[in-house]
């Protein structure tokens, strides 16, 4: 029943794509996030839901007289020639089958990432795509959050397999770059019902970051809830959800919590650490080697008996800094570097050229919203490879498009009109 009632749902949905492409990057969005089709048992657990979406809005879009104007700025300009990169060095990767298969998937994703850009053409639209993705990863933080509280903490809270965040790790992470994008929605809702709903969704979606138990997700929150606290507008009020969400989790998180927290500071006995940090060394090693690093999944047996200081420890690098390296060398590392450099100089732009603008604050929200998101995603990535995740690079977008609309890509010339005959200068667009 549950399979046919999703499989309807989108099918249903597709209709009203092909009128409106932008509905399409919203499907998606949510197909992507949420994944509902996994939680299904049945025929739709493997269909390919999103590749049907992703084409529909292709061709939508296509065929649709909306103008296709893609914003071009330092920022897309460096997103496009990161995923060239990533190609390029997938053609001199160490297991090419492996590399080729995920380069598959990491194309489509930053096709859509691009999409995104040409098709959510105003601030509408954007607050709908910024909806979904508080909702489809929501839904799991209010989920996991009351599963953490009735049963004491005792489970790990974990998403559906075979997605990106299956694992309580890649959970955890998702739900702490989630909270700034509930708490955005928060402060421009207006309806009293609405405003509590999305008070309540923050603090149990933090619940449920913890009731993950991963380490790195702690570091994350940690690191969030720090800069969102500073970040907010109101900071008595943002403390207060912040407390009622720690003394939930002091309440109900039972022991063996507590104990594998506190490997954090005895990580030099904790064999799973010392074992990230055998991959750590290997990916710096494979990196130094080889200008291109192993590729995409590089971190197999062979590559840790030729650079792992431990060759028979094999593990998963668990690091969005180290994977990569590894696996696109340093030039790959630097490229992934500026571009969240650049995300954060662009956010800092529209936060001082908007917040004393009554029209323009809810941009200077929504980019301090993303700073402390990406905070979230750089703390914990430390610990966490998840390097190819959608949600950092979404975000990444959706700052260049709050720039477009706000004004702030377009750089006013002097008109030369004012000393000749000659026409008034265009705006151009600033990158």
């Amino acid at each position: 029943m549950r399979d046919i009632f999703i499989t309807a749902v989108i099918f249903g949905l597709l209709p009203f794509v092909f009128k409106r492409p932008w509905l399409g990057i919203l499907l998606w969005s949510w197909l992507g996030y949420m994944s509902p089709h996994r939680l299904a048992w049945g025929f739709a657990y493997s269909l390919p839901f999103s590749m049907i979406v992703g084409l529909v809005t292709i061709v939508a879009f296509m065929a649709s007289k909306e103008k296709k104007e893609m914003p071009w700025t330092r920022e897309t300009i460096l997103l496009l020639v990161f995923v060239g990169w990533m190609l390029f060095t997938t053609f001199f990767a160490f297991y090419p089958d492996l590399a080729w298969m995920q380069w598959d998937k990491v194309w489509k994703i930053q096709l859509m990432v691009f999409l995104t850009a040409l098709i959510i053409t105003d601030r509408h639209k954007l607050h709908w795509l910024i909806w979904v993705i508080a909702l489809s990863f929501g839904f799991y933080g209010v989920k996991g959050g009351i599963f953490t509280i009735i049963n004491g903490g005792a489970y790990r809270v974990q998403g559906p397999p075979g997605t990106f965040i299956g694992g309580n790790n890649e959970m955890a992470l998702a739900l702490v770059m989630t909270i700034p994008l509930i708490r955005y929605l928060h402060l421009q809702e207006t309806r009293h019902l609405f405003k509590m709903g999305l008070a309540s969704a923050m603090v149990l979606t933090g619940v449920a970051a913890i009731g993950s138990q991963s380490r790195g997700g702690l570091v994350a929150m940690v690191a969030m809830g720090l800069f969102l606290w500073l970040k907010s507008r109101n900071k008595i009020v943002t403390g207060l959800y912040m407390a009622i969400a720690v003394l939930i989790m002091a309440s109900v998180m039972p022991q063996a919590w507590y104990d594998r927290m506190n490997t954090i500071n005895t990580y030099e006995q904790d064999q799973s650490t010392q074992g990230r940090f055998n991959a750590w060394h290997t990916a710096f090693n494979l990196a130094k080697d080889r200008i291109t690093g192993g590729g995409f999944e590089t971190f197999q047996g062979p590559t840790f008996r030729q650079y792992a200081p431990d060759p028979w420890n094999v593990r998963d690098v668990h690091s969005i800094y180290f994977e990569q390296m590894g696996e696109h060398g340093f030039i790959g590392l630097a490229l992934f570097l500026l571009l969240g450099l650049l995300a954060w100089i662009r956010a800092q732009q529209i936060i001082n050229r908007c917040k004393n603008d009554p029209e323009r604050k809810w941009a200077a929200d929504l980019a301090a919203m993303i700073q402390v998101s990406l905070i979230g995603f750089a703390a914990g990535g430390t610990f966490l490879g998840m390097s190819y995740f959608d949600l950092p690079y979404h975000l990444m977008v959706i700052l260049v498009l709050v720039a477009k609309f706000t004004g702030l890509l377009e750089k006013q010339v002097v008109p030369l009109a004012r000393f000749g005959n000659v026409p008034d200068a265009a705006p151009r667009p600033f990158i």
